[in-house]
């Protein structure tokens, strides 16, 4: 059977693991490198988080760990639950309980959980992308305001960005177009500080565009041979 992994954050039950009986001997932080090291064998990891026990319960931690891939959750759960995993009493690991609720649209991953996401499905080599335009649209709008005959202080760092996924291997190419607007104070900022600003507007712009040019595609796994293949969902 399929299973599709889309360029979305994962919130169903079947991707998530609740690891419970966590030793309360490591702090929280070396619990999170320790389970991050023993579940993300069985694939990409989506999130990792660590909280204490509730205090009616014994000292300790337990674990929420989301995958991207519902089938890797699930090896997971059957590998480690019982398992001594890296303390010297066994943990519990469950799938996540299936609440009744009202379904939430799947909020898209950002431009670098999208890399991450089609960098372990079809390798660093196995995509690129092409920008096809960045513009700064601020620029524009002084010029159509150019009957201002006193300049405000105060203005926007406005990026638009259009740009092309391709996966030549699969003969795919999605296009994903991303606008952000950055407020600036050039009265209060001084010019290097405008500039590292007007350069991270035009990275988050770039970053805006992958995401949304990744949204339009699916990401299909077929049997235990793992072939990927993509569909394109919307153009």
């Amino acid at each position: 059977m399929a299973e599709l992994v889309p360029f979305a954050v994962p919130t169903d039950s079947d991707k998530t693991l609740l690891v419970w009986e966590l030793s309360s001997g490591p702090t929280a932080e070396a619990l999170h490198h320790s389970l991050f090291t023993a579940f993300s064998q069985f694939g990409l990891l989506y999130s990792v988080r660590v909280f204490p026990n509730a205090a009616v319960a014994q000292p300790g931690f337990y674990a929420v760990i989301k995958f991207y891939s519902a089938r890797a959750a699930h090896r997971a759960q059957k590998a480690c639950d019982r398992k001594l995993l890296f303390q010297t009493s066994p943990v519990k690991v469950h799938l996540g309980t299936r609440h009744k609720a009202v379904q939430h649209q799947a909020l898209p991953l950002n431009g670098s959980q999208c890399q991450e996401l089609a960098n372990y499905y079809f390798g660093f080599n196995g995509w690129s992308k092409r920008i096809i335009k960045l513009q700064e649209l601020s620029d524009l709008e002084e010029r159509e305001n150019g009957d201002t005959m006193v300049p405000l202080p105060k203005r926007s760092l406005k990026f638009f960005c259009a740009l092309e996924v391709v996966l030549p291997s699969y003969d795919c190419k999605s296009t994903g177009i991303g606008l952000v607007e950055e407020p600036v104070n050039k009265m209060e900022e001084g010019p290097l500080s405008f500039l590292m600003k007007r350069k991270t507007a035009q990275k988050l712009a770039i970053q805006k565009a992958l995401s949304n040019a990744f949204q339009k595609l699916l990401i299909v796994v077929l049997g235990k041979t793992l072939l990927f293949i993509l569909e394109v969902l919307f153009q």
